[in-house]
């Protein structure tokens, strides 16, 4: 009697791009360690400011060898397709954020940003999202920047209210 269904060597196979992550998770767990080593706790304190850092290179170390080791194994589930379109536009959206962002200000280039988000899960139209991506994020501004006395970038709009 034969199988039809894919043979136990065939769902086995290595998962390249998830060894490609957990060498990735490594690296950045050798670069926080590294980048710890610089701080210093004093001389009266058992426990440190490098005490947290040091805890998440070894966690990330950890779940570095952990994500190679299950790669290898070929235990990860199969990935779905990836829509290019969505990633366009998210990717094109904080390009456009960070391109306007100085000239433009906070509001408009995190309402653009909203609007292309928006779209690209498939929510509302651009003209009616990034209005709206637009008046949140000068609720957002004047938050942070006449509450809490932080400052984000000023555009036009912003300058209206300052």
């Amino acid at each position: 009697m034969s199988q039809s269904g894919p043979t136990n060597e065939a769902r086995r196979r290595p998962d390249w791009a998830a060894v490609a992550i957990g060498v990735g998770l490594g690296i950045l767990a050798a670069l926080v360690a590294v980048n710890t080593a610089g701080l210093s706790g004093g001389a009266y304190t058992r426990v440190g400011p490098e005490a947290f850092p040091y805890a998440m290179a070894i966690a990330l170390a950890g779940l570095s060898l952990w994500t190679i080791i299950e790669a290898l194994r070929g235990d990860f589930p199969e990935r779905d397709h990836d829509e290019v379109a969505p990633i366009i536009w998210i990717v094109g959206g904080l390009a456009a954020q960070l391109l306007l962002l100085e000239s433009a200000g906070f509001s408009i280039a995190t309402g653009i940003l909203f609007g292309a988000t928006a779209r690209a899960f498939g929510r509302g139209p651009l003209w009616m999202t990034v209005p709206i991506g637009i008046l949140v994020s000068l609720a957002v501004w004047a938050l942070f920047t006449l509450v809490l006395k932080l400052s984000l970038p000023a555009g036009p709009l912003e300058n209206l209210i300052r």
